[in-house]
Protein backbone atom coordinates (compact mmCIF):
# COMPACT_ATOMS: atom_id res chain seq x y z
CA UNK A 1 0.00 0.00 0.00
CA UNK A 2 1.26 3.48 -0.74
CA UNK A 3 0.67 6.94 0.62
CA UNK A 4 -1.03 5.98 3.89
CA UNK A 5 -0.14 8.62 6.48
CA UNK A 6 -2.74 8.29 9.22
CA UNK A 7 -4.07 5.72 11.64
CA UNK A 8 -7.83 5.69 12.22
CA UNK A 9 -10.28 4.23 14.68
CA UNK A 10 -13.13 1.86 13.88
CA UNK A 11 -16.04 4.32 13.79
CA UNK A 12 -18.41 4.52 10.82
CA UNK A 13 -19.53 7.64 8.95
CA UNK A 14 -21.61 8.31 5.86
CA UNK A 15 -20.80 11.17 3.49
CA UNK A 16 -23.32 12.29 0.90
CA UNK A 17 -23.03 15.22 -1.49
CA UNK A 18 -26.20 17.32 -1.58
CA UNK A 19 -27.40 19.82 -4.16
CA UNK A 20 -31.07 20.60 -3.51
CA UNK A 21 -31.83 16.88 -3.00
CA UNK A 22 -35.56 17.29 -2.30
CA UNK A 23 -37.64 14.65 -0.54
CA UNK A 24 -35.21 11.80 -1.28
CA UNK A 25 -32.85 12.93 1.48
CA UNK A 26 -35.28 12.07 4.29
CA UNK A 27 -35.65 8.53 2.94
CA UNK A 28 -31.86 8.29 2.72
CA UNK A 29 -31.44 9.28 6.37
CA UNK A 30 -34.34 7.25 7.76
CA UNK A 31 -33.36 4.06 5.92
CA UNK A 32 -29.87 4.23 7.46
CA UNK A 33 -31.43 3.16 10.76
CA UNK A 34 -32.00 -0.33 9.33
CA UNK A 35 -28.70 -0.49 7.42
CA UNK A 36 -26.46 -0.87 10.47
CA UNK A 37 -26.64 -1.56 14.19
CA UNK A 38 -23.65 0.71 14.75
CA UNK A 39 -23.77 4.41 15.57
CA UNK A 40 -23.28 6.36 12.37
CA UNK A 41 -22.39 10.00 11.75
CA UNK A 42 -23.81 11.50 8.55
CA UNK A 43 -22.13 14.41 6.78
CA UNK A 44 -24.12 16.35 4.20
CA UNK A 45 -21.39 17.92 2.06
CA UNK A 46 -23.54 20.59 0.49
CA UNK A 47 -22.62 22.05 -2.89
CA UNK A 48 -25.00 24.98 -2.73
CA UNK A 49 -28.54 23.70 -2.15
CA UNK A 50 -31.33 26.24 -2.46
CA UNK A 51 -34.25 24.09 -1.27
CA UNK A 52 -33.34 24.23 2.43
CA UNK A 53 -33.65 20.45 2.75
CA UNK A 54 -30.09 19.64 3.94
CA UNK A 55 -30.15 22.39 6.60
CA UNK A 56 -33.52 21.16 7.86
CA UNK A 57 -32.32 17.55 7.98
CA UNK A 58 -29.34 18.52 10.13
CA UNK A 59 -31.64 20.40 12.52
CA UNK A 60 -34.04 17.48 12.82
CA UNK A 61 -31.48 14.66 13.21
CA UNK A 62 -28.81 14.82 15.90
CA UNK A 63 -26.42 12.49 14.05
CA UNK A 64 -26.57 14.52 10.81
CA UNK A 65 -24.12 17.36 10.09
CA UNK A 66 -24.64 20.07 7.47
CA UNK A 67 -21.29 20.98 5.87
CA UNK A 68 -21.32 23.73 3.20
CA UNK A 69 -18.48 23.19 0.72
CA UNK A 70 -18.42 26.81 -0.38
CA UNK A 71 -19.64 26.23 -3.91
CA UNK A 72 -20.58 23.56 -6.42
CA UNK A 73 -17.45 21.40 -6.32
CA UNK A 74 -18.94 18.47 -8.17
CA UNK A 75 -19.46 15.01 -6.70
CA UNK A 76 -15.85 14.06 -6.07
CA UNK A 77 -14.83 17.47 -4.75
CA UNK A 78 -17.79 17.58 -2.39
CA UNK A 79 -17.14 14.05 -1.13
CA UNK A 80 -13.49 14.91 -0.48
CA UNK A 81 -14.58 17.84 1.70
CA UNK A 82 -16.94 15.61 3.62
CA UNK A 83 -14.33 12.94 4.31
CA UNK A 84 -11.72 15.54 5.31
CA UNK A 85 -14.09 16.87 7.98
CA UNK A 86 -14.37 13.51 9.75
CA UNK A 87 -12.58 12.91 13.05
CA UNK A 88 -9.64 10.53 13.44
CA UNK A 89 -11.91 7.98 15.09
CA UNK A 90 -13.66 7.27 11.77
CA UNK A 91 -11.96 4.47 9.88
CA UNK A 92 -14.87 3.47 7.63
CA UNK A 93 -16.64 5.88 5.27
CA UNK A 94 -19.68 5.11 3.15
CA UNK A 95 -19.90 7.56 0.25
CA UNK A 96 -23.29 7.74 -1.37
CA UNK A 97 -25.74 9.72 -3.44
CA UNK A 98 -28.54 11.23 -1.35
CA UNK A 99 -31.17 9.40 -3.42
CA UNK A 100 -30.22 5.95 -2.09
CA UNK A 101 -32.50 3.85 0.10
CA UNK A 102 -30.46 1.53 2.30
CA UNK A 103 -31.48 -2.12 2.56
CA UNK A 104 -31.73 -3.98 5.85
CA UNK A 105 -28.24 -4.64 7.20
CA UNK A 106 -26.60 -3.33 4.03
CA UNK A 107 -23.84 -1.36 5.74
CA UNK A 108 -23.18 -4.12 8.28
CA UNK A 109 -22.83 -6.63 5.45
CA UNK A 110 -20.28 -4.40 3.71
CA UNK A 111 -18.31 -4.16 6.97
CA UNK A 112 -18.46 -7.93 7.39
CA UNK A 113 -17.09 -8.36 3.87
CA UNK A 114 -14.18 -6.10 4.79
CA UNK A 115 -13.13 -8.69 7.38
CA UNK A 116 -13.04 -11.34 4.64
CA UNK A 117 -11.01 -9.10 2.34
CA UNK A 118 -8.18 -7.51 4.39
CA UNK A 119 -6.75 -6.02 1.18
CA UNK A 120 -10.14 -4.61 0.25
CA UNK A 121 -10.14 -0.84 -0.11
CA UNK A 122 -13.68 -0.28 -1.40
CA UNK A 123 -16.83 -2.37 -1.10
CA UNK A 124 -19.90 -1.94 -3.27
CA UNK A 125 -23.41 -3.28 -2.64
CA UNK A 126 -25.88 -4.66 -5.13
CA UNK A 127 -27.79 -1.66 -6.47
CA UNK A 128 -31.36 -2.04 -7.62
CA UNK A 129 -33.40 0.31 -9.76
CA UNK A 130 -36.79 1.42 -8.37
CA UNK A 131 -38.45 -1.27 -10.54
CA UNK A 132 -36.34 -3.98 -8.89
CA UNK A 133 -33.89 -4.53 -11.73
CA UNK A 134 -30.24 -4.99 -10.78
CA UNK A 135 -28.00 -2.16 -11.94
CA UNK A 136 -24.59 -3.39 -13.21
CA UNK A 137 -22.50 -1.51 -10.64
CA UNK A 138 -19.30 -3.62 -10.68
CA UNK A 139 -17.61 -3.13 -14.03
CA UNK A 140 -14.45 -3.41 -16.09
CA UNK A 141 -12.37 -0.33 -16.75
CA UNK A 142 -13.08 1.42 -20.07
CA UNK A 143 -10.02 0.62 -22.18
CA UNK A 144 -9.67 2.50 -25.46
CA UNK A 145 -11.40 -0.14 -27.54
CA UNK A 146 -14.04 -1.08 -24.99
CA UNK A 147 -14.67 2.51 -23.90
CA UNK A 148 -15.00 3.97 -27.37
CA UNK A 149 -17.17 1.07 -28.55
CA UNK A 150 -19.49 1.54 -25.61
CA UNK A 151 -19.64 5.34 -26.06
CA UNK A 152 -20.40 5.12 -29.79
CA UNK A 153 -22.91 2.28 -29.81
CA UNK A 154 -24.61 2.15 -26.36
CA UNK A 155 -27.55 4.34 -27.44
CA UNK A 156 -28.10 3.01 -30.95
CA UNK A 157 -27.15 -0.64 -30.29
CA UNK A 158 -27.62 -1.34 -26.57
CA UNK A 159 -26.67 -5.00 -26.89
CA UNK A 160 -23.32 -4.36 -28.56
CA UNK A 161 -20.42 -6.52 -27.33
CA UNK A 162 -18.37 -3.57 -25.99
CA UNK A 163 -21.19 -2.39 -23.73
CA UNK A 164 -21.98 -5.94 -22.55
CA UNK A 165 -18.35 -6.54 -21.65
CA UNK A 166 -17.85 -3.13 -20.02
CA UNK A 167 -21.01 -3.33 -17.91
CA UNK A 168 -20.41 -6.99 -16.98
CA UNK A 169 -24.13 -7.59 -17.38
CA UNK A 170 -23.77 -11.37 -17.66
CA UNK A 171 -21.34 -11.74 -14.76
CA UNK A 172 -22.49 -13.88 -11.86
CA UNK A 173 -24.08 -11.99 -8.98
CA UNK A 174 -21.61 -13.13 -6.36
CA UNK A 175 -19.01 -11.63 -4.06
CA UNK A 176 -15.95 -10.90 -6.19
CA UNK A 177 -13.37 -8.31 -7.04
CA UNK A 178 -14.10 -5.72 -9.69
CA UNK A 179 -12.07 -3.15 -11.58
CA UNK A 180 -14.33 -0.35 -10.34
CA UNK A 181 -17.54 0.13 -8.37
CA UNK A 182 -20.37 2.59 -8.88
CA UNK A 183 -19.83 5.79 -6.93
CA UNK A 184 -23.54 6.06 -6.21
CA UNK A 185 -23.01 3.96 -3.06
CA UNK A 186 -19.93 2.23 -1.66
CA UNK A 187 -17.96 1.78 1.56
CA UNK A 188 -14.28 2.68 1.78
CA UNK A 189 -11.55 1.83 4.20
CA UNK A 190 -10.41 5.34 5.06
CA UNK A 191 -6.76 4.32 4.79
CA UNK A 192 -7.41 3.31 1.18
CA UNK A 193 -9.18 6.61 0.45
CA UNK A 194 -6.22 8.53 1.87
CA UNK A 195 -3.67 6.44 0.02
CA UNK A 196 -4.92 7.81 -3.32
CA UNK A 197 -5.84 11.29 -2.01
CA UNK A 198 -9.54 10.57 -2.50
CA UNK A 199 -11.42 11.56 -5.63
CA UNK A 200 -9.73 13.50 -8.40
CA UNK A 201 -11.66 16.77 -8.18
CA UNK A 202 -10.98 17.57 -11.85
CA UNK A 203 -13.91 15.27 -12.59
CA UNK A 204 -16.89 17.51 -11.89
CA UNK A 205 -19.40 14.75 -12.51
CA UNK A 206 -19.10 11.21 -13.91
CA UNK A 207 -16.04 8.98 -14.22
CA UNK A 208 -14.79 10.11 -10.81
CA UNK A 209 -15.71 6.63 -9.56
CA UNK A 210 -14.04 4.91 -12.52
CA UNK A 211 -10.88 6.91 -11.93
CA UNK A 212 -10.99 6.22 -8.18
CA UNK A 213 -11.41 2.48 -8.66
CA UNK A 214 -8.47 2.37 -11.04
CA UNK A 215 -6.21 4.33 -8.69
CA UNK A 216 -7.28 2.30 -5.65
CA UNK A 217 -6.24 -0.89 -7.48
CA UNK A 218 -2.96 0.65 -8.63
CA UNK A 219 -2.23 1.50 -4.98
CA UNK A 220 -2.50 -2.18 -4.07
CA UNK A 221 -6.06 -2.36 -2.76
CA UNK A 222 -9.02 -4.36 -4.05
CA UNK A 223 -12.46 -3.18 -5.17
CA UNK A 224 -14.93 -5.77 -3.87
CA UNK A 225 -18.52 -6.31 -5.02
CA UNK A 226 -20.74 -7.50 -2.14
CA UNK A 227 -24.22 -8.36 -3.53
CA UNK A 228 -25.49 -9.64 -0.17
CA UNK A 229 -25.72 -5.95 0.73
CA UNK A 230 -28.54 -4.27 -1.20
CA UNK A 231 -29.63 -0.67 -1.78
CA UNK A 232 -32.11 1.01 -4.11
CA UNK A 233 -31.07 3.97 -6.26
CA UNK A 234 -34.16 6.11 -6.69
CA UNK A 235 -32.69 8.19 -9.52
CA UNK A 236 -30.88 11.36 -10.50
CA UNK A 237 -33.09 13.95 -8.75
CA UNK A 238 -30.72 16.92 -8.91
CA UNK A 239 -29.04 16.10 -12.23
CA UNK A 240 -32.34 15.65 -14.05
CA UNK A 241 -32.82 19.42 -13.99
CA UNK A 242 -29.66 19.97 -16.02
CA UNK A 243 -29.55 17.02 -18.40
CA UNK A 244 -27.87 18.87 -21.28
CA UNK A 245 -25.07 20.11 -19.06
CA UNK A 246 -24.68 16.68 -17.46
CA UNK A 247 -24.42 15.05 -20.88
CA UNK A 248 -21.56 17.41 -21.75
CA UNK A 249 -19.90 16.76 -18.38
CA UNK A 250 -20.12 13.01 -18.95
CA UNK A 251 -18.31 13.28 -22.27
CA UNK A 252 -15.72 15.70 -20.89
CA UNK A 253 -14.97 13.28 -18.07
CA UNK A 254 -14.77 10.32 -20.45
CA UNK A 255 -12.18 12.16 -22.51
CA UNK A 256 -10.20 13.21 -19.41
CA UNK A 257 -10.09 9.62 -18.18
CA UNK A 258 -8.75 8.29 -21.49
CA UNK A 259 -6.34 11.22 -22.00
CA UNK A 260 -4.87 10.81 -18.51
CA UNK A 261 -4.03 7.19 -19.27
CA UNK A 262 -2.78 7.64 -22.82
CA UNK A 263 -0.20 10.40 -22.62
CA UNK A 264 2.58 11.11 -25.09
CA UNK A 265 3.00 12.10 -28.71
CA UNK A 266 1.95 8.76 -30.17
CA UNK A 267 -1.53 9.00 -28.63
CA UNK A 268 -2.27 12.60 -29.62
CA UNK A 269 -3.77 11.92 -33.09
CA UNK A 270 -6.13 9.29 -31.69
CA UNK A 271 -7.14 11.50 -28.77
CA UNK A 272 -7.95 14.36 -31.16
CA UNK A 273 -10.30 12.02 -33.05
CA UNK A 274 -11.89 10.77 -29.83
CA UNK A 275 -12.43 14.29 -28.53
CA UNK A 276 -14.07 15.37 -31.77
CA UNK A 277 -16.22 12.26 -31.85
CA UNK A 278 -17.42 12.78 -28.30
CA UNK A 279 -18.24 16.43 -29.00
CA UNK A 280 -20.25 15.38 -32.07
CA UNK A 281 -22.06 12.75 -30.03
CA UNK A 282 -23.10 15.37 -27.44
CA UNK A 283 -24.54 17.57 -30.20
CA UNK A 284 -26.45 14.67 -31.79
CA UNK A 285 -27.87 13.44 -28.48
CA UNK A 286 -28.84 16.99 -27.47
CA UNK A 287 -30.67 17.53 -30.76
CA UNK A 288 -32.35 14.14 -30.43
CA UNK A 289 -33.40 14.92 -26.85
Amino acid sequence: MTGVTASYGDDLAVVTVTYSPGETLESFISSLAKATTRPVHVVLADNGSTDGVPERAAQEHEHVEFLPTGGNLGYGGGANRGVAALPQSVGWVAISNPDIEWGVGSLDKLLEAAKRWPRGGSFGPLIREPNGEVYPSARLLPSLGRGVGHAVFCKIWPGNPWTREYRQEKAAIEERTSEWLSGSCFLMRREAFDSVDGFDSRYFMYFEDVDLGDRVARAGWLNVYVPDAEVVHIGGHSTARASTRMLAEHHNSAYRYLADRHQGVRWKPLLVVIKAGLALRVKLLTLKG
